[in-house]
């Protein structure tokens, strides 16, 4: 209801003031939208704004007022506020399987995140672009766009060279039990140590570099063989994040079918592609002086050259290309869209994040320096497991554990996800765990209360009169559940989720400790029940987009 509300009164506004843009936030405390539109007339009518906020209101008032729409001014502001009727209709929303979906869109959309080098598992660094790439992901699909979620595979890079060299040269047996990735980054790590013993090795990776571009069978297979151990590995680390990839895209395929080439061709052409052993783009003229490589002086093509013609393929074939970087990668990103535009195609939007990092401090595979989400995940199952049995100590082992994974996810996601992209965050397991804080377990802990209310209550009519302040504003707070989708959506900003979500469990703990629910009587019983169920739905469905369990019981 929250949206068709805001979209009525902005359609209000326009036809009143001749303005495209009238300005229409939340209201905050104050209101459930506000206007400070009249800033923006103050210049063209010479009157003070809030004379302008006063003479609006009245005239919204008299044309659109009515005892479910109540607009005053407040200063500069004008304030729109609603009533019981929208109330009870946003309840009703509410109730429904699947609230929050949006209604089908048309439009292709292509979403990549992770993308991490098969040459190692994921470690913490990584999992920050996992999280808030499905996350988006899940948005979008509530959302009711239709989507693609993508992998890139770096399967012919430097480091799957090194790796692969390692299997032929370095005699390194598997642990029992190893996981696949796991083994694949004791090879690149020991692989990386003999390299530095002896810089001639470097000529033997170079040349593999050289003939697996060229199509040599032998070493195609070899790379190919190393990048699908180490795949299986992060997938299984995928799947305990809850994370899903619809198709991984082999970056060789673009060698193979002549993309890259192509490519090169195009550019080739251009007044700003130049050649000097290597082959380059100025790109000055976008404001970026480093030389964008496409080319080695031996012939071989760089990450950027595949890249560029993954980026060209996802274009051709997606209405929306979306990417998850890191912070690291601006400057990539800001080349490939400066090539991109070069060429006419269209460019991708890019979601930079600044990094997750653990109070130990930073890591690199190629050192054997970093922590990976595998461990991370078993040391905060095991903390939540901990956490678990004090709390719950009746419950057999089994439930118990199968609670701790549900709620070791639910930190970890929630709180790397909690924080805007362009910040970084340390994850503290102390704070992800704790349930009586704003963390992902505490969101799941209001879900479970709301699930026990309403086995307690059994059987009930649906009613509607809600009295209180407290029953008014969790109400109201549960209409805005699919603005917030769609704001999550327009601005690629999966954080504002986590927030709702929070804010959410925050009303339902200060209503259920304000107010009796099974001890109250007759309507008000059923409407206070009407509204947990409301809650409940809601919160499952913020849970889920979030891609936390939703638990019944905790």
């Amino acid at each position: 209801m929250y949206l068709e509300k805001l979209h009525e009164i902005e359609g209000m506004l326009k036809a009143c003031t001749g303005e495209d843009d009238v300005h229409l936030t939340d209201g905050g405390e104050h209101a459930d939208l506000a206007s400070s539109v009249a800033f923006r007339l103050a210049k063209n009518l010479k009157k003070p704004p809030h004379q302008i906020a006063a003479d609006l209101a009245m005239e919204l008032s008299e044309n659109y007022g009515s005892d479910d729409l109540s607009i005053e001014s407040a200063g500069p502001y004008i304030n729109f506020i609603f009533g019981p009727e929208y109330v009870r209709a946003s309840l009703m929303a509410a109730l429904k399987a699947g609230y929050g979906a949006l209604p089908a869109r048309s439009g292709r959309v292509v979403l990549e995140h992770t993308s991490a080098n098969p040459n190692g598992p994921l470690h913490v660094g990584h999992i920050r672009n996992t999280v808030i790439g499905d996350t988006l992901a899940r948005a979008f699909r509530r959302a009711g766009m239709p989507l693609e979620v993508q992998y890139y595979l770096n399967d012919m890079g430097r480091q799957i060279a090194i790796v692969s060299w390692g299997f032929d040269h370095l005699s390194i047996e598997r642990s029992p039990g190893e996981k696949d990735d796991h083994y694949i980054a004791r090879v690149y790590i020991a692989a990386n140590a003999a390299i530095r013993d002896d810089p001639g090795i470097t000529a033997e990776i170079n040349h593999l570099m050289q003939v697996v571009e060229a199509g040599d069978d032998e070493t195609i297979r070899k790379f190919r063989q190393v990048v699908e151990m180490c795949l299986e590995g992060i997938k299984t680390t995928l799947t305990d994040l809850n994370a899903v990839h619809d198709r991984f895209v082999w970056e060789s395929d673009f060698i193979r079918i002549g993309d890259v080439s192509r490519v090169i061709g195009r550019m080739i052409r251009l007044p700003e592609c130049h050649e000097n052993e290597t082959l380059w783009l100025d790109l000055t003229e976008f404001g970026i002086e480093k030389e964008y490589i496409l080319r080695r002086s031996d012939g071989t093509s760089v990450y950027a050259t595949r890249d560029l013609a993954y980026h060209v393929w996802k274009a051709r074939n997606y209405d929306l290309v979306i990417d998850v970087l890191g912070a690291d990668h601006k400057l990539i990103g800001s080349q490939l869209i400066a090539a991109l535009k070069l060429i006419g195609e269209k460019p991708p939007e890019i979601v930079h994040f600044e990094f997750v990092s653990l109070p130990e401090g930073s890591m690199s595979t190629r050192q054997g320096k970093f922590v990976s989400a595998d461990d991370l995940i078993s040391e905060v199952t095991r903390k939540a497991f901990d956490e678990v049995t004090r709390r719950r100590p009746e419950l057999a082992e089994e439930e118990r554990t199968g609670i701790a994974r549900s709620v070791a996810i639910s930190a970890i996601r929630y709180d790397i996800v909690k924080v805007s992209p362009e910040k970084s965050t340390v994850f503290d397991w102390k704070e992800a765990l704790d349930f009586e804080r704003q963390s992902g377990p505490y969101i799941q802990y209001a879900h479970a209360r709301a699930c026990s209310i309403l086995r307690k209550a059994g059987e009930f009519e649906e009613a509607y009169e809600l009295m209180t302040g407290d029953e008014v504003r969790l109400a109201k707070c549960i209409a805005r559940f699919p603005y917030v989708i769609d704001t999550v959506v327009k601005d690629l900003r999966p954080h504002l989720l986590a927030g709702y979500a929070r804010d959410l469990a925050d009303l339902f703990n200060t209503f259920y400790h304000q107010v009796p629910v099974l001890k109250s009587e007759g309507v008000t019983r059923r409407s206070r029940l009407t509204l947990v169920k409301a809650v409940r739905n809601t919160l499952k469905g913020s849970l889920e987009t979030l891609g936390i369990d939703a638990l019944g019981s905790m």
